[in-house]
């Protein structure tokens, strides 16, 4: 198998047992969104502001990576037309029981974001791409076809992963690995995750992630700063991933 068919292969197994981002949300939460009140987050604690995302309301959202039955259904609530395109069929049937039992329309599309994206250019107004870049090797592709999928004054949202978390041991006590983390490069972080079931993920570096934005044409209007929600790192304040506004002049 290639690293994206383990990686599907693992997060259908968390999903399985209840991962954070594999589940559903209930319909008190759809109602409250329908209504205007509504929150998603690109990475794992800080709402998304509203402002970031202007008026909503028909607006062509594409969820990248962003399966499981949570933001896109929420958006979609609130007035949006989305899009969810994901590699797991799992993440994808969440988003679509969601949208049965609500009455919502999400169009849903297994598809692996390293390949081109089934999308003509100019397609949508907003894409909402939540911390997945670290089961991908190569973003700056990514970025790129974000950057030709938008139309002219379109918005990129996304979560990024600045690699603090993969340096450390899962109790977050412990430096055990250098960066770049690359399992595909380095068989003792292959070896260790196997052995923690962690799929097959990648660090990025801030040139890699911003630069890589910024070298596929979209301008950075915004950016805030979040921990991982739990743990050593959270309580020391160390914040692990960023959430970035762009847009394409």
């Amino acid at each position: 198998m290639n690293y994206q068919d383990i990686n599907i292969q693992t997060i259908e197994g968390w999903i399985a047992d209840g991962w954070e981002w594999g589940k559903p949300v209930d319909h008190e939460t759809c109602v409250k969104a329908k209504n205007g009140d509504w929150d998603v987050v690109l990475t794992p604690t800080k709402p998304v502001p509203h402002e970031w995302f202007g008026d909503i309301k028909g607006k062509k959202i594409l969820g990248l990576a962003s399966g499981g039955g949570q933001r896109m259904p929420i958006l979609t609530a609130a007035g949006a037309v989305c899009t969810v395109l994901d590699y797991s069929q799992k993440q994808l049937d969440s988003d679509l029981m969601v949208a049965r039992r609500e009455g919502l329309s999400i169009e849903a599309i297994r598809g692996d974001m390293t390949k081109p994206l089934p999308f003509a250019d100019g397609t949508f107004d907003l894409i909402f791409h939540p911390v997945s870049n670290v089961y991908v090797e190569k973003i700056e592709p990514i970025w790129r076809e974000c950057f030709r999928v938008l139309k002219n004054g379109g918005i990129l949202l996304a979560g990024i992963d600045n690699g603090f978390n993969f340096i450390f041991d899962e109790e977050e006590q412990h430096i055990l690995f250098t960066l770049p983390f690359n399992p595909l490069k380095n068989p003792d972080q292959m070896k260790w995750s196997q052995e923690t079931d962690s799929g097959v993920q990648f660090s990025h570096t801030i040139e890699e992630q911003l630069g890589g934005q910024l070298k596929a044409g979209f301008i950075l209007t915004d950016i805030f700063g979040d921990t991982n929600g739990c743990g050593n790192l959270h309580e020391h304040g160390v914040e692990s991933f960023y959430a970035t506004r762009s847009i394409k002049p």
